[in-house]
């Protein structure tokens, strides 16, 4: 089978599955309880409850591994740092406490306190810039001041490898996939589940989705290059990436079929399906790939046998009721 530009095979994936299995969970891959109208098969990955609550975990642990495996000399490695709004964050803190190193990331103020909670309570250090801009800037700082590697939210062969694993459980677990339909934020995870699909399952087409208010793919597929700079405004902030990156977007390029878009009313109401049909409180996210089939990919989709990736549940109670209560 062809290369996958730059990640790697199924051989390969299956030694980082692997190698990041102590410190992850294998997530289960349901059955949807209800029958769909169209007489098609659903099946959800159930990545919301994943370590860290979010499919994150797996790219963190990978990247920091392999990260401490290249640190050459005596002295102790001076950490890693990241910048994040909530899950990424959630995800390092994490990984670098498993690991055995130290972590600072850094977070807008205005990131949910539970997440800067959760951040926290992992052992992380924490720094707090007022937009974008200041977030790239304060990163360097640690870097150059500290030594420290940065792990990125999305981009390169690491973050994508760890993400694949998930579709490698999906595909063993579910043969036969006509479509698998994934959230997108930077990329990095409808990156690596393509990767484990066109490996393992080639002619399942792989489908994106992200908020209309982010839909900042759509708009870089458009221009035919990663855009620097999005502009983002949608109640689903772990997909709302301030911009794309050269690795990521190659294989979204090449690999992933179609991305379409979904309103924030649509994630609403994605999310109170998964409540009322599986009892998930998820985050507006992880309603994404539902809210897709629902929607733009309904017709395209119908009687098909279809899997969702539901991506993370990082949400407080009262941001999570009034999304439930919105008309």
């Amino acid at each position: 089978m062809s290369d996958f530009a730059g990640v790697k095979g199924q051989a390969g994936l299956r030694e980082v599955a692997a190698r990041i299995r102590p410190h992850v969970l294998r997530t289960p891959t349901v059955n949807w309880p209800a029958p769909r109208e169209d007489s098609g098969e659903l099946f959800v990955k159930l990545e919301l409850l994943q370590r860290t609550g979010s499919f994150k975990a797996r790219g963190a642990i990978n990247a920091i591994m392999q990260i401490l495996a290249e640190h050459a000399g005596p002295e102790p490695h001076p950490g890693v740092t990241a910048f994040s709004a909530g899950n990424h964050a959630i995800a390092t803190a994490y990984a670098a406490a498993c690991l055995g190193t130290t972590a600072k990331v850094v977070m807008p103020r205005t990131a949910n306190p539970i997440r800067v909670e959760r951040v926290r309570a992992l052992g992380a250090e924490l720094v707090f810039g007022d937009t974008i801009s200041d977030l790239y800037a304060l990163v360097e700082q640690v870097q150059k001041e500290e030594g420290r590697v940065m792990v990125h939210p999305f981009e390169g062969p690491r973050t994508v490898e760890g993400c694949a694993t998930a579709g490698l459980e999906l595909s063993d677990d579910v043969p036969g996939l006509d479509a698998v339909i994934v959230p997108v934020g930077g990329g990095g995870l409808v990156s690596g589940i393509a990767a484990a699909i066109h490996h393992c399952q080639p002619d399942c087409k792989v489908y994106g989705v992200e908020p209309e208010g982010a839909n900042g793919m759509q708009q870089s597929l458009q221009a035919g290059h990663a855009l620097p700079k999005i502009e983002v405004d949608t109640i689903a902030d772990s997909l709302g990436a301030p911009m794309h990156a050269p690795f990521t977007f190659s294989l979204i390029q090449r690999h992933v079929d179609r991305v379409v878009s979904v309103s924030d009313d649509e994630l609403r109401r994605g999310m109170r399906t998964l409540f009322n049909d599986m009892k998930l409180a998820a985050e507006p996210a992880c309603a994404a790939a539902l809210a897709a089939l629902r929607g733009p990919l309904a017709a395209e989709l119908s009687g098909k046998r279809v899997a969702l990736i539901a991506c993370g549940s990082n949400i407080d109670f009262d941001t999570y009721r009034r999304h439930m209560l919105s008309e």
